[in-house]
């Protein structure tokens, strides 16, 4: 008894030694957080100028910093928020202390809907008699398309780089990875073009594969090609030149004489530009204001004017689903949070309508299912507008959940349909047996015995399963069929997991209208008689939260993770698909991850 309470008493003494550890951390983290962030709201001086460094990677609206990268100081290297991005362009338009918008081109990660999205902001922006000036030592193509189409002048140094090389997709294959591990992929599928179990049973892309690559990204060029074209007064077919004569490697002089920039100047040079223009006290110092500092001061992190809230106004919310599609996952979209979400919305009698703004490949069938029915109920239960804002990608699962909307937006380069199902099952008995030595063996009081890693499927057992993604397959095509109005064999012949982009998507119906986030939210405000009168207001679902104890716990394996790929280098990504793979449903409406640059 005696040892049973001394080891209680120990126990209990680790245990709050934890807690108070665990909280001291917490404490530490909020202050590096709130020091990190400035602290107080800055101030904008008059003739000020907005400058937007191009740099990081841009995400549809602002996470909160975690505790690992508090803990890690990751603050200088966070993501630029678009929704806090157009805000911030809106206001300063009107603000009379900002005098122009500085673009710093520093090589900024970015999709091709984003980029659009960014430009029209920039145009809009300069509507208002302000000018926009670009800068960079190395434009990277994301960098020059913003350039080229949102400022006034684009400027280079004279030992700088620019690149315009048109667009490219890779497909990395892990078949004969697999094979010499002992893994073998079962697919089961439905949809020619499904092209997401590839890299697990080819070597080398199918040729309808290539067929659906080369449309959309032909497509998607050339409207990046023509509105940079239209930019520069040029044809598209000079663009074309642009991108075909390795521009990246000519020096700054061919890059003037070809109309591709306007000068070539040292930064220092550009800046005391700036600072006489804006009649700065020292003419190489101009007063600038970060973007992260004008958000802050203007009151402009969640995206919109925080007063704008007025009860009188029309509420239109925009709810995200950004990331891959599951029922229960930390991150992305997961069911299990996302649908009380929007039942929160079904009660909700301050909004007038709801925006979904999807950024999504896809994944579980079964969670995009339950998100479907949810958004069915909002338009059942209050009869109120119900459209879906694509971005990037709105495709397999994520054209599942939106195409019950009454209206759906896509932008021209929005990757989206990919109308298809299926399911992957490894097998890893080669990889025990003949590599490991390790074999199994089974007991069962019945003949159909469960699908495992340690034996391949039986005849029986792949032609039940085929079965059940044909029926997903009948399921999804008809969810798509009733909320698009249209017959299933009239999806069906553009569906067979097929990629389209947004303007082939309007073309053939999947989609109703080409804009942006801000474009859905103007005809929603028309179609609630609330647009001319700007009586309305914006508010963003779901509201961001960091739970630091769920961040404290998991951090072992957070740092474990990072430590790995950060020494695996370059076959990080493999190892990380083969591990997604062992963790995917059994049916996924999922298109494959195609990175576009």
């Amino acid at each position: 008894m005696k040892r049973f309470i001394i080891s209680f008493l120990g126990s209990l003494t680790a245990l709050w030694i934890t807690i108070i550890i665990s909280f001291f951390l917490v404490l530490v983290t909020v202050v590096g957080i709130t020091s990190a962030s400035g602290g107080s709201i800055k101030k904008v001086d008059s003739h000020s100028i907005l400058a937007i460094s191009l740099e990081g990677v841009v995400v549809d609206r602002p996470a909160p910093t975690s505790f690992m990268e508090a803990l890690s100081g990751g603050f200088e290297n966070r993501s630029i928020a678009l929704n806090q991005l157009t805000a911030a362009l809106e206001n300063a338009a009107d603000d009379s202390r900002i005098e122009g918008v500085f673009l710093d081109c520093k090589g900024i990660s970015v999709g091709m809907a984003q980029l659009l999205t960014i430009s029209d902001a920039l145009k809009k922006f300069r509507k208002s008699g302000k000018w926009v000036y670009a800068y960079g030592d190395d434009y990277t193509q994301g960098d020059y398309y913003l350039a080229a189409t949102g400022a006034d002048s684009v400027w280079i140094n004279p030992v700088g780089m620019l690149d315009i090389h048109g667009l490219e997709a890779t497909t990395l294959y892990f078949k004969e990875l697999l094979d010499k591990l002992g893994v073998e992929v079962q697919v089961l599928k439905v949809g020619t073009y499904k092209s997401a179990v590839e890299p697990f049973i080819l070597d080398s892309m199918s040729s309808a594969n290539r067929e659906q690559q080369e449309h959309f990204l032909g497509s998607i060029w050339k409207t990046i090609a023509g509105n940079i074209a239209e930019a520069r007064s040029v044809g598209i077919d000079t663009v074309n030149v642009w991108a075909d004569s390795y521009s990246y490697t000519m020096p700054a002089e061919w890059l003037l004489e070809n109309g591709i920039v306007d000068a070539i100047h040292y930064r220092q040079e550009v800046l005391t530009k700036m600072g006489e223009m804006t009649e700065a006290e020292k003419a190489y110092k101009p007063r600038m204001v970060s973007l992260a500092d004008y958000v802050d001061a203007c009151g402009l992190t969640s995206g919109v004017k925080s007063n704008d809230s007025d009860k009188k106004k029309k509420q239109i919310a925009v709810l995200y689903a950004v990331g891959d599609i599951t029922e229960d996952a930390s991150e992305g979209i997961a069911s299990e949070r996302l649908v009380p979400e929007i039942y929160d919305l079904i009660d909700d009698d301050k909004i007038s309508g709801l925006i979904l703004r999807v950024n999504s490949g896809g994944g579980s069938a079964f969670a995009s299912e339950q998100i479907w029915q949810a958004l069915e109920q909002f338009k059942a239960k209050t009869g109120k507008p119900f459209y879906v804002s694509m971005g990037d990608y709105a495709a397999s699962g994520g054209y599942y959940i939106s195409c019950g909307a009454d209206k759906i937006f896509a932008e021209p380069v929005t990757l989206t349909g990919s109308i298809g199902i299926f399911g992957m099952i490894p097998s890893a008995e080669k990889l025990l047996s003949d590599k490991l030595g390790v074999n199994s063996g089974t007991v069962a009081t019945n003949a159909t015995r469960s699908i495992t890693l340690f034996k391949p499927m039986t005849e029986n057992q792949r032609m039940k399963m085929q079965s059940y993604v044909d029926r997903g397959y009948e399921l999804f095509t008809s969810r798509c069929a009733e909320g698009r109005h249209l017959s299933v064999d009239s999806i069906k012949a553009i569906a067979e997991g097929r990629v389209w982009d947004g303007k082939s998507a309007l073309e053939i119906g999947l989609v109703d209208s080409l804009g942006s986030l801000d474009d859905a939210v103007a005809a929603m405000a028309g179609e609630l008689g609330v647009y001319d009168d700007n009586n309305f207001y914006v508010v963003e679902y779901p509201k961001v939260k960091l739970s630091f104890l769920d961040e404290i716990l998991s951090a072992g394996d957070i740092m474990s993770a990072k430590a790995i790929e950060n020494n695996l280098g370059p076959v990080a990504p493999v190892i990380r698909s083969v591990k997604e793979l062992r963790n995917l449903d059994p049916m996924q409406c999922r298109m494959d991850y195609i990175l576009i640059n």
